[in-house]
């Protein structure tokens, strides 16, 4: 069975009730095997069986329900528009939708004369952005893109954008009005003297009616309240908008009725007393106030993402026959050469051609110190050349880049779900119907049992409505888990989902692999000791690296690489022979080398091997280098260590991390002696040796078994099974050029301090969370009481509605504003 999986964004979510319900009427549709809402990025995770249903019948479903999935359009084509210059009448736009709708590969040219902007269908693999710009070019007109490949998230923002400037003309009109309303309304209750034609003990009908047409363009600019409201009431599936419609609407028809008896003379001094047009004005305009800044603070929330979309250059030089010409970078195709000048950012990720420069990849890696880069190096989309000028050939473009890629997965990351989530989910389903109920029973009970008069009974049915939260709810994980991820993005640590994120910060056992995580991974020559002051070091090392220059074997590649970068002469060998198994024999200006095993090389020596440099042998030996013998013209010459060294921060990385309270194991295929060795120098106390490859997963398993929560750290290449397995698999990264599916978290530089930064990130995030949803929950479970009148009952205060729904208008602006704390999180040490 071939199950679809795919991320929708749905229009018209206000609350945590609204992500709930579509999340359950979605997930129990025939054919869909899973359906995750998240209210902070607007999104559904769709998965389903192709057979049994497809989205097109999910869209309807939840337009049945009152809301909106945006489906992108499902073709392999490409959509471009361009802004159009040059164009004098008719007959121009209609030459060049001609002339571009007949290139192989155009499906579609649509010219608006009016705006100046042509949009263009496209099959990429056929044709491009440059060849129709060009052909427009040719014509005699100027053409520059206006859109990007990304183009759904800009569009987000610039909704965003649009939303928030909407909603802050709207509450300055509302906070406007909602001053006069306060004043005339409560001002003699704050010793305000009114004008004598709006005194309500001279002119009752005037002070109702100055109020009436005061609070009716308040509630008409705060309609969505109304109008997103009732209908989801209608269909039994009431939000939070559900509750202020009702909250308000009931204080305004019950004001009214009172101003039409005012108006009829029907005791209308007892009734002047008696109006709540300022509680549903003021609900409103504090409500809507609430919004703006909550949508404000969600908006920050993707300032990652947005920091590394912006690290594109918008346009990138073109090498042609060796003549610079400036293009979009959106139209950069595969094997284009580019030049890229210093403080310029590199488009594309490609190779160098020519030229040699230092490269800041800190955006990508985290890692703040430049990186040299020569030709044949390569280069990645979004990092900063620094001092020189570079030619680059394209390789990857465009969503193929490690960027975007890196784009892609925070994106799908912030869009998932952590366990802890489920339950608000839960009760988010239920809790406004339970509200709504609850608010009923409060008012009839104070009315029919409690004795009180009809106005108080209101009062505290408005109060229960007004104050109850659901967006709290719904906002406390889905925040924090953008935030945090997309602050580890901006560290070089990429946690892909919420659940791996949870899982972290649930660790108790680190097992790292040795080779390439813990050591560079390659051999390197670390000692060379003299037997005697007849020859220095380097005159040695230059001999035994021209004899090694024709082996291929790993520590002869070592010895060769030492040599040149300490700039030594080598020389051509003028025999070389190889000794499986034991060494080398060769010779080399006039002089025979034998390198090789303390077994080989006693067979080349006339004497014994000196004591004393036996005994060096055994001391390095046991530091797991591995020692060899030279031997030069019979004699002894030379000891030579190679090994595998740990990285410089591996000693720190394992003390903080024994610091964090977790333990800290070894897996290695090495010996015991050597693996101890290593181990010892790394701070490491819990060691699993001689383990092959193949066998890395069994190990991890054992330790579940015993009851660890094991998080597995290594390069993704040979222990992929064991990252699997374990409950959190950490792949180390080479620089940027990372396999990025690796493991549940990639830690982007191959800096072990990117493992700690995973671990407190993910302990800091979930942190968070649980800060959220207990500031949530509390502000409701205490909140919903004390707007029933608990404390009335025992001699204490009623709670006012207006200060209820300023309540609940802040209760979702301090959820979001604490998962923004996050954006400066700085691991320790």
């Amino acid at each position: 069975m071939k199950i679809s999986t795919n991320t929708f964004p749905i229009k018209g979510m206000h609350c945590a009730a609204c992500s709930s319900r579509i999340e359950k009427v979605v997930g129990a549709m025939e054919g869909v095997e899973k359906a995750a809402v998240n209210l902070a990025t607007e999104t559904m995770d769709l998965s389903w069986n192709p057979e049994l249903i497809q989205p097109e019948a999910v869209a309807e479903r939840v337009k049945e329900l009152g809301f909106t999935v945006v489906m992108e359009e499902d073709q392999p084509e490409t959509v471009v528009e361009m802004a159009l210059t040059g164009m004098h009448c008719a007959s121009c736009s209609s030459r060049i939708e001609k002339v571009i709708s007949a290139m192989d590969g155009v499906s579609r040219a649509e010219i608006n004369l009016a705006t100046e902007i042509g949009r263009f269908a496209f099959q990429p693999d056929i044709t491009s952005r440059r060849a129709i710009r060009e052909a427009i070019e040719e014509l005699g007109f100027g053409a520059s893109p206006i859109t990007t490949s990304d183009s759904h998230f800009s569009r987000q923002q610039q909704e965003t954008i649009a939303r928030l400037e909407a909603m802050k003309q709207r509450l300055i009109v509302m906070l406007a009005l909602t001053i006069p309303l306060l004043v005339i309304s409560m001002g003699e209750m704050m010793g305000l003297r009114l004008p004598q034609i709006l005194n309500p003990h001279h002119a009752p009908f005037n002070f109702a009616l100055a109020q009436f047409f005061l609070v009716l363009p308040i509630m008409y600019l705060g309609r969505s309240f109304y109008l997103i409201g009732f209908p989801a009431l209608w269909r039994r599936a009431p939000n939070m908008d559900s509750l202020i419609a009702v909250g308000t609407g009931a204080a305004f028809v019950y004001s009214t009725w009172n101003l039409v008896e005012i108006g009829l003379g029907i005791d209308a001094m007892a009734r002047a007393m008696d109006l709540y047009f300022e509680s549903a004005g003021v609900l409103i305009a504090l409500v809507s106030l609430g919004k703006y800044l909550e949508t404000r603070s969600k908006s920050h929330t993707s300032d990652a993402i947005r920091q590394l979309m912006q690290l594109t250059p918008d346009q990138a030089t073109l090498l042609v026959d060796g003549e610079q010409k400036t293009i979009p970078a959106d139209e950069i195709e595969s094997g284009d050469l580019l030049q890229v000048k210093p403080g310029e950012r590199i488009p594309i990720d490609g190779i160098i051609i020519d030229g040699r420069s230092s490269i800041d990849e800190s955006m990508l890696t985290g890692e703040s110190l430049p990186v040299a880069k020569k030709k044949d190096d390569k280069v990645t989309a979004g990092t900063l050349n620094k001092n020189g000028a570079l030619t680059i050939r394209a390789e990857h473009v465009g969503q193929d880049t490690v960027l975007a890629r890196i784009i892609r997965m925070v994106r799908q990351a912030q869009g998932s779900k952590a366990p802890i989530a489920g339950l608000a989910d839960r009760i988010s389903l239920y809790f406004v119907p339970s509200v709504m109920a609850f608010a009923l029973v409060t008012g009839l009970s104070w009315y029919f049992i409690g004795g009180v008069d009809f106005t108080l009974a209101l009062r505290f049915f408005i109060a229960v409505l007004v104050i109850a939260c659901p967006c709290a709810l719904g906002l406390a994980t889905p925040t924090a888990i953008m935030v945090g991820t997309g602050r580890g993005a901006q560290l070089g640590v990429l946690i892909k989902s919420g659940v791996a994120l949870e899982m972290a910060e649930k660790i108790d056992t680190v097992v790292f692999d040795k080779t390439g995580t813990l050591t560079h991974g390659r051999p390197e020559l670390t000692d060379l000791a003299p037997a005697d002051s007849t020859m220095t070091a380097d005159e040695i090392l230059a001999l035994v690296a021209s004899a090694e220059s024709l082996s291929e074997h790993p520590l002869a590649e070592a010895i060769v690489r030492s040599a040149r970068e300490k700039k030594l002469s080598l020389s051509q060998p003028s025999s070389f022979e190889t000794i499986p198994g034991r060494g080398i024999v060769a010779t080399v200006n006039d002089r025979t080398l034998a390198l090789g095993n303390l077994e080989m090389i006693e067979t080349k020596l006339s004497t014994s091997l000196p004591p004393e440099q036996q005994k060096r042998a055994a001391s390095l030996a046991n530091d797991g280098k591995t020692v060899l013998y030279l031997a030069i013209d019979g004699k002894f010459a030379a000891l030579l260590a190679i090994a595998d060294r740990i990285k410089d921060e591996t000693p720190a990385t394992v003390k903080r991390l024994q610091d964090m309270h977790l333990k800290v194991v070894m897996l290695t295929g090495d010996n015991r002696e050597t693996a101890r060795a290593i181990a010892l120098q790394a701070g490491i106390t819990d060691i699993i040796a001689q383990v092959l490859p193949e066998e890395k997963s069994a190990r991890i398993e054992e330790l579940q078994t015993q009851g660890a929560r094991v998080a597995m750290i290594g390069d993704g290449i040979n222990d992929a099974p064991a990252l699997a397995l374990a409950d959190v698999g950490i792949a180390m990264g080479t620089g940027i050029d990372v396999a990025i599916e690796s493991g549940d978290v990639v830690i982007m530089k191959g800096n072990l301090d990117g493992v700690v930064t995973a671990i407190a990130l993910s302990r800091a995030t979930m942190r968070n969370i649980r800060q959220n949803l207990f500031w949530a929950f509390a502000y409701n479970v205490t909140g919903l009481p004390v707007a029933a009148g608990l404390l009335y009952i025992f001699g204490g205060p009623t709670l006012n509605p207006m200060i209820a729904g300023a309540a609940m208008a802040l209760s979702s602006v301090s959820v979001v504003s604490n998962a923004l704390r996050l954006r400066f999180f700085k691991p320790a040490g």
